[in-house]
């Protein structure tokens, strides 16, 4: 029996109604609070239980917290839900989903609600054009309504051709790779190189690439890097040496394509819902350091969204591919690129965010990028 089953359409009203209160106060919730909100929602039908005395609320909510649904902090006559209790809800604005309407369903005020945030949506990317600066306002966009962190990445296709390369010296050892492609994507990437190498170095490094490989797909360019140095024994040999170095720095192998990665909102998480001691603040400092290690958010993404799914996934137990992530939920959905590249757009925060809103914020964000970067014929 799937865990929704085993409670009644009565708790599970009264379960939706104690997560919107958690989210929206962060305090324990009573029976009298949930009464009272019951019957100020009934001739809505918000939560499909009208009419429910404090008593009848704090017999079904001991039922819910037998079902590990609810817990009581022991501070506190209130209960709190648990991470099952998000889940089960999270699952039934899914259902709803399905049923149309978006996220929240057609539901008069929420209905009304969503349309207003679509409408804002394409206000603000009104006059954005490119893949580029889509992702770069898709981020701030999420980081904005999910007051979470808002995260764009796009993978473009091997097929994509090289635009442009540049490579700056930062140091011993230490060089900032910037890859420009055809698709206007913009990849930038600090390597750290096994032999220091001087300005000149770098400049003749890019000036090969960009005469030699411009217009090339960058699955093509490693294979013919490889073949040169193979074949030349020369002077000529050492510049492809450093060339062959930078190049396979810059866009490793494994990932012919170039992976490009906006975050936003990362101060978020530091003072937003949610958060409160200070060994909570620690450990959200140690989030921040994962998150602007890109790659590792990057990998994170890779493990859960999959390009195939076509809807809106939220991902409570992160901690299993990153154990920084505890607590923290993910809520992302695939967007396709220009050409043939693919990304996921999505907002990473604490389990008490507005999932409603901003499952619809990420359903509807790669609906544009659908619509943006693949007009009809």
């Amino acid at each position: 029996m799937a865990e929704g089953e085993r409670i009644t359409a009565r708790q599970r009203a009264i379960l939706t109604a104690i997560v919107e209160s958690y989210i929206e106060t962060g305090e324990p919730v009573g029976s009298g609070t949930i009464a009272g909100t019951i019957a100020r929602v009934r001739a809505g039908g918000r939560h499909g239980a009208a009419g429910l005395s404090s008593a009848t609320v704090r017999n079904e909510m001991a039922e819910l917290a037998n079902e590990g649904l609810l817990e009581q902090p022991h501070t506190s006559a209130g209960r709190v839900p648990t991470a099952r209790a998000f889940r089960l809800y999270v699952e039934r604005l899914s259902g709803e989903t399905a049923a149309g309407g978006g996220v929240g369903g057609p539901r008069g005020r929420t209905q009304s609600q969503r349309l207003h945030l679509e409408s804002q949506i394409d206000s603000s990317f009104a006059g954005v054009s490119g893949t580029q600066a889509m992702l770069e306002r898709t981020s701030h966009v999420l980081a904005t309504v999910s007051s979470g962190v808002g995260v764009a990445v796009a993978m473009v296709a091997g097929g994509d051709t090289l635009e442009h390369v540049h490579f700056s010296r930062l140091g011993k050892g230490r060089v900032l790779a910037v890859v420009v492609t055809s698709s206007g994507l913009v990849r930038d990437r600090m390597l750290t190189m096994a032999a220091d190498v001087t300005a000149q170095e770098l400049e003749a490094a890019a000036n090969f690439l960009n005469e030699h490989f411009h217009g090339w797909s960058i699955e093509r360019v490693r294979a013919e890097i490889g073949r040169l140095v193979e074949r030349e024994r020369s002077e000529y040999q050492r510049l492809l040496a450093s060339v062959e170095q930078l190049w396979a720095g810059a866009v490793p192998e494994g990932g012919a394509g170039v992976q490009t990665v906006f975050v936003e909102g990362v101060a978020n998480l530091l003072g937003g819902r949610g958060v409160g001691s200070a060994e909570e603040m620690a450990r959200l400092r140690e989030v921040l350091a994962a998150l602007e290690a890109k790659q590792r958010l990057v990998e994170l993404l890779d493990a859960y969204i999959d390009a195939k799914q076509e809807s809106v996934r939220v991902i409570f137990d992160l901690e299993e591919h990153a154990p920084e992530m505890a607590g923290l939920v993910l809520i992302a959905a695939p967007a396709r690129m220009a050409g043939d590249g693919h990304g996921t757009v999505g907002v990473i925060g604490p389990k008490r965010m507005h999932y409603e809103n901003t499952m619809n914020a990420v359903s509807y964000i790669a609906q544009v990028f659908e619509r943006m970067l693949h007009p009809p014929a």
